[in-house]
């Protein structure tokens, strides 16, 4: 293979890395930035936080289990959610 045609076929790789690069840091980082805090979010929660879940519902927390908790939705109404169904903590 001449020398021409390898520096050839390395300009033509070229535009695809770019376009990989440019993806990345637009799409790919900037999401496992979100996912890293929201995990961060979720397991730093404790008893008396007010959240609202995935479902839009708004409630305090009241029990904190392994991987659920117990929410005070209303007097003497109490609901079991997964920790990743909560969405917001406020």
């Amino acid at each position: 293979m001449p020398l021409e045609q390898a520096g050839g076929s390395m300009f033509q790789i070229l535009p695809f890395l770019a376009v990989f690069a440019i993806f990345y840091f637009l799409v790919i980082k900037p999401e496992k930035n979100k996912q890293k805090a929201r995990k961060e979010k979720i397991t730093s929660i404790k008893k008396n936080d007010q959240v609202v879940t995935a479902g839009g519902l708004h409630g305090t927390i009241v029990n904190i289990k392994e991987t659920t908790v117990v929410l005070r939705v209303d007097d003497n109404v109490k609901i079991e959610f997964d920790k990743e169904a909560i969405s917001t903590v406020k």
